[in-house]
């Protein structure tokens, strides 16, 4: 995994699909209303939760230590799509999981597990747009007006 600091692409996009405030930081930087290159972003979340049978957990004495009772697990699956009108510049998808134990003393809420299945799948689409930012580029250069030149040119 890169520790790349989150910074914009090389040239800008539209959002046509996909909640701009829930977009990998790379594309949210790289935002314009005026672009002919297109982003299509989605998310999905699964859950699976474990939990340790009610009659187990009452006679552990090791629950009364923080024995682990279970865990909220959440899968993030992400896909992201650039495109200059009918031509696919580049199509990302990313899975991550995230879980979370809990015991008789701390119990992490779904949101928290939730958010952080988002962060991590975010960075993955991130880390792959930037381990792709050079063909990107030069793709985007070679659109019929390119998205980085200035109004006017």
């Amino acid at each position: 995994m890169s520790d790349e600091p989150a910074h914009p692409l090389p040239f800008k996009g539209r959002l046509v699909a996909g909640d701009p405030t829930e977009l990998p930081p790379a594309v949210a930087m790289s935002l314009s209303g005026n672009s002919t290159v297109t982003f299509t972003y989605r998310e999905e979340l699964t859950h699976d939760d474990y939990h340790v049978p009610l009659i187990v957990s009452a006679l552990d004495p090791a629950n009364l230590v923080g024995a682990p009772l279970g865990d909220i697990g959440t899968t993030a699956f992400a896909s992201l799509s650039i495109s200059d009108g009918d031509r696919i510049l580049g199509d990302y998808t990313a899975k991550e999981h995230v879980s979370k134990s809990y015991n008789m003393y701390s119990h992490p809420t779904h949101k928290e597990v939730d958010d952080a299945a988002r962060a991590a799948v975010r960075s993955r689409i991130d880390q792959k747009l930037y381990s792709d930012e050079a063909r990107l580029a030069d793709a985007a250069a070679r659109t019929g007006k390119s998205p980085t030149a200035p109004v006017g040119q």
